[in-house]
């Protein structure tokens, strides 16, 4: 027995040890690649860490956090998805949530406990207000809609009570509340039902825990593809006839003296007593600013990569977005290029540059580092190399640069912006 015993411990300590050496293994790449938290991540004050693994062993990710010369470190960045549940887990207090860091802000919407602005009756849930994790953003909008059923008055003519901006996570289920009680409501996206999901690379595995949901019951999923989410979507929709107006822009909000929202969309404006915003941070796709962009052949997304099999595609950007897409369509049958101004993917997940790493050696992805688009016709593009102008035969260009923030958007409805940089961030209650 006392052999066992033995056997056990040293298999554990083996098993800690390599551990460890996959934690620095990380955290030394995340260093030298300059790698930075997505958003919300944990801040450990390694003063008070006493090193009980505890945060470890409860976050939901793999890698993030890893313990090394027996204190936690954040060792996986940009694998964080601002769970949270290794703040609670912490048995001193060594764990507080931050947003951003000293070389890269983060603009959040300044918002009370029941997620209204400081503009009455205009309300920020979701990815917006800095929490973009599906359980987050759902139960925040159910939690704003109990203030927004006491704020909304009677119905008025010619007046909406309640526009909600957005249908992702948190625009669904706010819209979902509408239903329940009884609320004159639209619900509007520029694009369409999934909001953000929307983006996700196919097959990508989203993390939420159950949520309650008035009207369709128990959204009972832990781990999901885009895909069963999506059609988890339709069911919901199949099931309570909510209603989403997609194709739907929204260019600005506006109070008027008499307390009614004017919300001037691509389709006419909208009068409302109440606005929710669950938009999400990615804004407007950001676009490259070069002649033949406004082609059909260019998009800003990748859905369904099996459609671009046999054609010739250039994808365009840096972060993990990009090299998913270009990963995904090289494995779909395309001729994929994969171009991007900077000399190395620093800002990508650790697997994702070994995915990518592979997919270049097979030969499924060509890249095209330290170059930048010039222009793009019907059937090529061209891109600058260091002042060397090389020409593509092209079909389609996917273009993954980010979205243009909607930080002026909100400063021109009235909302008082903060931009947190590394500072503790504390939504409410979700």
């Amino acid at each position: 027995m006392l052999g066992l015993i033995l056997l056990w411990g040293v298999r554990s300590l083996r098993g800690q040890r390599e551990l460890e050496s996959q934690s620095r293994e990380n955290l030394s790449h995340a260093e030298r690649s300059g790698a930075l938290p997505p958003s919300l991540h944990p801040k450990v004050n390694l003063d008070v860490c006493i090193g009980t693994g505890a945060c470890v062993k409860v976050c939901p990710e793999v890698d993030v956090l890893g313990l090394i010369d027996g204190k936690a470190r954040l060792a996986n960045p940009t694998k964080c998805i601002g769970h949270g549940e290794c703040l609670r887990a912490c048995p001193v207090d060594a764990i507080e949530l931050v947003i951003g860091n000293e070389r890269r802000g983060v603009d959040i919407p300044l918002v009370s406990s029941e997620f209204e602005t400081n503009v009455p009756n205009l309300y920020v849930v979701g990815e917006l207000g800095g929490m973009g994790l599906i359980y987050n953003a759902m139960t925040q909008a159910l939690q704003c809609m109990r203030a927004v059923k006491r704020a909304v008055p009677k119905k008025q003519e010619g007046v909406h009570q309640l526009v909600i901006v957005g249908a992702g996570p948190a625009g669904l289920a706010a819209s979902l509340a509408a239903i329940e009680a009884k609320l004159d409501y639209v619900t509007v996206d520029q694009e369409s039902m999934g909001g953000t999901v929307l983006q996700y690379p196919r097959q990508k595995i989203v993390m939420s825990r159950p949520v309650q949901l008035p009207i369709y019951g128990k959204l009972a999923i832990t781990t999901v593809s885009k895909e069963d989410l999506l059609a988890q979507w339709e069911d919901i929709v199949t099931k309570t006839g909510v209603r989403v107006r997609n194709q739907v822009r929204v260019d600005g909000v506006k109070k008027g003296d008499d307390g009614i929202f004017e919300v001037a969309t691509s389709q006419g404006t909208l009068r409302a007593n109440v606005v929710l915003l669950a938009m999400g941070r990615r804004g407007t796709p950001r676009k490259l600013g070069v002649p033949g962009e406004d082609l059909p052949k260019v998009t800003y997304r990748l859905l369904e990569p099996e459609n671009y099999a046999g054609s010739r595609c250039l994808v365009v950007g840096g972060g993990d977005s990009a090299v998913e897409a270009a990963i995904a369509l090289g494995e779909a049958g395309a001729t994929v290029h994969l171009s991007y101004r900077g000399s190395a993917f620093g800002r990508i997940k650790p697997k994702n540059q070994e995915r990518l790493d592979a997919a270049v050696g097979a030969g499924k992805v060509a890249l095209m580092m330290e170059t930048n688009t010039k222009a793009i016709t019907k059937d090529a593009v061209t891109l600058d190399d260091g002042g060397r102008s090389i020409e593509l035969p092209n079909d389609y260009v996917l273009v993954f640069a980010g979205g243009v923030l909607p930080t002026k958007f909100l400063q021109a409805a009235g909302v008082e912006v903060q931009t947190f940089k590394g500072e503790a961030f504390a939504p409410a209650n979700t």
